[in-house]
């Protein structure tokens, strides 16, 4: 008298496998498709974007805004967080959406020179 005892890694065999998803592998040669491009956020520069736009930030409230707009020029978004502009958790949010663009040198010299054209 044979008693088979069925254990889990029998039930796992002969379970169904699941269908695979074609968008995964690319043809019969089982390489991995490119992963699909991930939306390009619009970065907002908080050296020259108004306060309509910091607004639109996450945690962004008027006072937070106006603030942010007094204490400009930043070298860095960090200084939002260490100037103590706005808190932490606000800082935690905004931190992937905005840049600290800095001006380039030619920028001085354009605004020099169309002043002495008047």
């Amino acid at each position: 008298m044979s008693t088979s005892l069925c254990t889990a890694a029998d039930s796992q065999a002969s379970a169904p496998k699941p269908a695979t998803n074609k968008t995964e592998t690319s043809g019969q040669s089982g390489i991995a498709a490119k992963p699909k491009a991930v939306p390009k956020v619009k970065l907002v520069d908080i050296n020259s974007a108004k306060k309509a736009e910091l607004k639109t930030l996450p945690g962004v409230s008027d006072a937070e805004a106006d603030k942010i707009i007094g204490g400009r020029p930043y070298g860095s978004k960090a200084h939002l967080l260490t100037h103590n502009i706005v808190s932490a958790a606000v800082y935690d949010g905004l931190k992937g959406l905005v840049i600290a663009k800095q001006p380039t040198n030619d920028a001085g010299k354009n605004a020099e020179l169309y002043k002495n054209k008047k």
